[in-house]
């Protein structure tokens, strides 16, 4: 019973930490911001959005180390991992069948892929894929905290499966 309680205790953090995630991510703006972009969805927005994408990889992540006072680069570098890792180290713990490398990356890519999408759909935000790139980092460093931590103790979680 007490296993139970905190394995749904474990799954409600989670599930918090998704939202306050989404909140930083995508609703970062305030809401009447985010109401005037809304106001503009049309056609012709979300073009803009894509004229207006990184779709070339390395291209943000340089420009942010080569100006990396001035652009707040430890912000937008570290940030983009930092707030990626919780998801690679929580899935795992919350749900055993999401314990190996493949499994977290894949519902990790499902997460990121979403969130950019919808930044590059929405106005809500700028696609870039070096943001891609840089979360999928933090939910793999995720991932091998848990493994680290705690994959000898949960079956399929163990360093084992790197190479699965």
């Amino acid at each position: 019973m007490q296993e139970k309680r905190r394995k749904q205790g474990l799954i409600l953090f989670f599930f918090f930490y998704l939202i306050i995630l989404l909140k930083l991510v995508i609703f970062k703006y305030p809401t009447e911001y985010l109401m005037e972009i809304v106001k503009t969805w049309e056609k012709g927005v979300v073009l803009e959005g894509l004229s207006t994408a990184n779709f070339t990889l390395g291209k943000s992540i340089g420009m942010y180390i080569r100006y990396f006072p001035r652009l707040n680069g430890f912000e937008n570098l570290f940030g983009n991992v930092l707030a990626f890792i919780p998801f690679g180290f929580l899935l795992p713990l919350c749900f055993a069948s999401s314990r190996k490398w493949w499994q977290v990356m894949s519902w990790s890519l499902i997460l990121v892929l979403g969130i950019e999408l919808f930044q590059l759909f929405s106005a809500f935000g700028a696609f870039d894929v070096d943001d891609i790139l840089l979360n999928m980092t933090g939910c793999f460093s995720g991932w091998l905290i848990y493994v680290l931590c705690l994959g000898k103790r949960h079956k399929g979680g163990s360093a084992d499966n790197l190479s699965h």
